[in-house]
């Protein structure tokens, strides 16, 4: 997967990607659909942040979720 381009579908599998390693329960909060090309490097930046960790604290886990809440499409 070529990430350094930006496309509807890049965005559709790091969203999946995040959602797996995170383990989202609620599935349907965060959706490829609620991102948009306009903020595909900040994306890009969470994505590759969260693949090069483990495990998650409590906090780290709430910036995630936050710093992705402010990326979706208003």
């Amino acid at each position: 997967m070529d990430l350094s381009k930006k496309s509807v579908e890049n965005v559709e599998y790091m969203i999946e990607k995040i959602k797996d390693k995170l383990n989202v329960l609620n599935m349907g909060a965060i959706k490829p659909s609620h991102f948009d090309e306009e903020m595909y490097e900040e994306l890009r930046d969470i994505y590759e942040l969260i693949m090069k960790k483990d495990n998650f604290s409590i906090n780290e886990m709430q910036a995630i979720v936050e710093e992705l809440g402010s990326l979706k499409k208003a």
